[in-house]
């Protein structure tokens, strides 16, 4: 019998997903709703396409589940829940917890036959089992920063091999550094699930002196520059932070997000958010080797996404490919069987598409198609051509890597700039290299456990900077992702660039249309390669497509 981890909280929260596992812990899905629904976020949802998906993966049926373990403490947290806040409440939600039975049903999208045992995991504990199982490492300090658990914001656990792990501290909500920067996005403009495009604005003063500390240092952790109650809610800690915002002088911004990178108070307060978060996370690292005496250390919580906090932290780093909210489901059911295989997660967990269903899409879009030919891409990326991947099981998480992705070569900041065009993003925000294992040392300081999934930024070198400025941020920095020259569309490509005399390296970012979720299926692949003009399609290692309409 087989175990399902889901996040999926009932009072429509962002990214709910489902990960199914093998007694023996084996990861054999992970899907977030996104994908399957293609509302980004799944914003007030429940996974049952996720769940589907998943089932469908393995090939089992519901009747096959033994347990449904969830990565919320959902009867700890629910007496504390104002469930009126809302209004209209949205549909689709339970208002009532007498019966968790009701509960397990809307997640499922059905009634069981043979009901699965129902388990609770506490929010941070499902956060640090899917980030330190997923590294492979015997034991480790695991570091959890997010907006909120169940009623914590940071926590600190020491893990084992073997053992459950101990937490050691936690801080409670009001502490929360997720919160501190979800408020400044919205404050400059954005929305609390911008955080990304916040971080990049960030990088345009960076250098320069910030106004307003964020947080103060102490002995047992940190604390924000106000006093709230330990049991504060969220409302009365954005309405601090939005005070102290005010107090420090920043100007909320008008300006359309296309220019965002032009008002000064923006990229101000962007980069004294983002100061003080990368300040923040050294000491919470320094902290949480300190109280668990390891060197090796976890990371997970939305705050792990921030990929430029984490390339700063002294290694023996690990973030997960799902670091966010969407993988508690994998946390979840690690609770109740963990692996007993150790060695770093495969990010390639969703859905793959079967040879007959990549035909059907390919004949009724009436596009020609052509064997896959490495070296006659390589030539079309060289000659500025800007294609995109289609191969094997979709990404786990929020990074494009290579399976679902948009390839261009970068010579050029002009190069980028087509790139975000097509994709209709905005000028001002990076684009990411990826490049094979063997040559990273060229490019920048390479970092296996956090590129190999793209969750960590590094300094770039000055070859990079020559050959690839396309892939440079303002402030110096790339957030890269190394791949192993095994055979993949994206190694032989990569390969063949090299043979033809041009530098192994590529622009790499996510494949789908602004404002929706990385394609996921092929139909959703040519609707997205089409409506972006994209040149060519890669579909798994046999055919490319292209649209001479």
């Amino acid at each position: 019998m087989y175990i399902l981890g889901l996040n999926a909280p009932p009072l429509g929260w962002h990214d709910p997903s489902a990960a199914l596992i093998a007694p023996d812990g084996t990861v054999l899905a992970l899907v977030e709703e996104e994908r399957v629904s293609r509302r980004k976020h799944g914003l007030h949802q429940y996974p049952t396409g996720a769940i589907r998906a998943c089932l469908d993966i393995a090939g089992i049926g519901v009747e096959d589940i033994a347990t449904v373990a969830i990565g919320w403490d959902l009867p700890r947290q629910w007496p504390r829940r104002d469930r009126d806040a809302l209004d209209p409440p949205l549909p689709g939600r339970l208002w009532s917890f007498d019966d968790w039975a009701a509960y397990l049903d809307a997640c499922l999208g059905t009634s069981c036959r043979n009901r699965p045992d129902l388990v609770f995991v506490p929010h941070h504990t499902a956060h640090a089992l899917s980030s330190f199982h997923g590294s492979g490492w015997p034991s480790a300090a695991v570091l959890i920063v997010d907006g909120n658990g169940d009623d914590e914001a940071i926590s600190v656990y020491h893990a084992k091999r073997g053992a459950f792990p101990v937490r050691k501290a936690r801080l409670p909500f009001s502490h929360s550094i997720g919160t501190m920067y979800d408020t400044v996005s919205n404050w400059i403009g954005l929305s609390f699930l911008e955080a990304g495009k916040t971080m990049g604005l960030a990088a345009y003063g960076r250098g320069t002196e910030t106004a307003g500390a964020m947080f103060r240092i102490r002995e047992d952790g940190i604390a924000p520059p106000f006093d709230l109650p330990r049991d504060s809610e969220y409302d009365a800690v954005v309405a601090e932070w939005n005070g102290h915002f005010e107090r420090s002088g920043f100007r909320k911004s008008s300006r359309p997000v296309a220019e965002l990178h032009t008002c000064a108070d923006a990229v101000s307060l962007s980069w004294a958010a983002q100061s003080g978060l990368e300040t923040l996370m050294g000491q919470l690292a320094d902290w949480a080797r300190a109280l668990t005496g390891e060197t090796r250390l976890c990371l997970a919580g939305g705050v792990a996404l921030n990929c430029s906090a984490n390339g700063l932290l002294p290694e023996p780093v690990y973030v997960p490919p799902v670091p966010h909210d969407a993988g508690v489901a994998l946390g979840a059911a690690w609770f109740v069987a963990p692996p007993k295989a150790a060695a770093p997660l495969s990010p390639y967990l969703g859905r793959s598409a079967s040879e007959a269903e990549i035909d059907r899409a390919i004949r009724a879009s009436g596009l020609s198609r052509t064997p896959f030919d490495a070296a006659r891409l390589a030539t079309d990326l060289a000659d500025g051509r800007i294609g995109a991947l289609f191969t094997g099981r979709s990404e786990a998480g929020p990074r494009a890597l290579c399976h679902r992705s948009i390839l261009a070569r970068p010579q050029s900041a002009e190069a980028r700039d087509a790139v975000n065009r097509r994709k209709s993003r905005e000028l001002w925000r990076p684009l990411s290299p990826v490049a094979l294992a063997s040559d990273c040392g060229a490019y920048w300081q390479d970092a296996p456990n956090l590129h190999r999934y793209m969750v960590g930024a590094a300094t770039v070198s000055e070859t990079c900077r020559q050959v690839a400025p396309g892939v440079v941020h303002v402030d110096g920095t790339a957030r890269p992702q190394r791949v192993e020259d095994d055979g993949e569309p994206v190694a032989r490509i990569l390969r063949a660039m090299e043979g033809a005399g041009a530098p192994g390296l590529l622009i790499n970012t996510s494949f789908n249309r602004r404002g929706e979720p990385i394609v996921d299926d092929p139909a959703t692949a040519i609707d997205a390669f089409r409506a972006m003009r994209l040149d060519f399609l890669v579909f798994d290692d046999k055919w490319v497509v292209h649209d001479h309409g």
